[in-house]
């Protein structure tokens, strides 16, 4: 018998994305770090909170996964103290408030977006793009936002693609260096280049001293739009969760400078959440393409059809497609440059 339960599971889904970001914005997790044990008349008076709100709130994260029991009181689960507690390598918290602070608003306003065709999240009449903004604090976040969900899809791309076939990598819009850094861990001969916008660059530069590793990984500073060439040298160019953003004239336009900097036998790799054929799916891959209506001008997600497509018409050949699960991709599309 068909239920409307589906659909009340789709309308309440903002019930558990909020419970998770009250959660983060109060610090609950980080002192709740190294398996400390909180009760809820503790919790009360520790986080201001009115006896029903603290019961509530536990019982939530709890029923979430992020916490769990431990005698009277509760503590974090595996999953929180990785990822939730400010100060990890792979901190997801970021992530959490890029969310709530700079889309989730936004979002209320859907049926504008449809209507007009113009994003929400910025105003393309007074800034160049939604990767500039005035705001430090929020430029801050969607770019730790971006290196925890990178590191582990960059982990999955690195063990479904041998890049050890490679020698040298060039990240276009690689952001803070997450991509090439998993990829070097896992092929201790590749070096890369990370290239993207000044600011990011210097990101990127911070991040890559951090781990030690200067000596593989350098950076190069320019614009991938506008710039006439991208930086010569490498055997692989990687454009991981960049063509969402751009539209069909403006990807291929990225498509051409890319084969125009790989030599004969160079590859091209193209990770991204890609839709299927038939344009039903994945819910990830098409909730992500609704996404880019709020944060770009003209992107969209596509099918690994569509991009094949592109690469053959830019001179690209055996290309094909690999699928794997990973936060910020599916799936990569191969191409070569003969």
């Amino acid at each position: 018998m068909i239920t409307p339960t589906p659909l009340m599971q789709l309308v309440t889904g903002y019930w558990a994305f909020k419970t998770l970001a009250a959660a983060v914005d109060l610090d609950l997790f980080g002192r709740l770090a190294g398996g400390r044990v909180v009760t809820r008349p503790e919790a009360e008076k520790e986080f201001g909170l009115p006896e029903r709100p603290a019961d509530l709130l536990l019982a939530a994260c709890a029923s979430l996964g992020l916490l769990e029991r431990a005698g009277e009181g509760y503590r974090n689960t595996a999953l929180a103290e990785e990822f939730l507690v400010p100060g990890r390598p792979h901190y997801f918290g970021g992530q959490v408030r890029y969310c709530d602070e700079r889309t989730y608003l936004p979002w209320h306003r859907i049926g504008e977006a449809l209507r007009t065709d113009r994003p929400l999240t910025w105003d393309p009449d007074t800034q160049e793009s939604m990767f500039t903004t005035a705001d430090p604090v929020m430029l801050a976040l969607f770019w730790e936002a971006m290196y925890s969900t990178s590191s582990f899809t960059a982990r999955a791309l690195g063990e479904a693609y041998d890049f050890g076939a490679h020698r040298r990598l060039l990240d276009v819009g690689g952001g803070a260096g997450a991509f090439p850094i998993e990829l070097c861990r896992l092929y201790p001969e590749l070096r890369a280049t990370v290239f993207d916008l000044p600011h990011v660059a210097t990101k990127a530069e911070e991040k890559i001293a951090a781990v030690g590793l200067t000596d593989r990984i350098a950076t190069a500073s320019g614009n991938f739009l506008t710039d006439p060439a991208l930086p010569a040298g490498h055997d692989v160019i990687l454009l991981s969760m960049i063509l969402h953003d751009w539209d069909e004239t403006q990807n291929r336009a990225i498509l051409a400078r890319c084969h125009a900097a790989l030599p004969s036998g160079g590859a091209i790799v193209i990770s991204e959440l890609l839709l299927n054929d038939e344009r039903t799916g994945p819910p990830a891959a098409a909730l992500m393409g609704m996404n880019m209506l709020l944060e770009t001008e003209g992107g969209k997600n596509y099918s690994a059809a569509e991009y094949a497509t592109w690469l053959a018409d830019t001179g690209f050949t055996d290309v094909r497609a690999i699928t794997f699960d990973a936060p910020g991709a599916n799936g990569a599309v191969l191409a070569r440059r003969p």
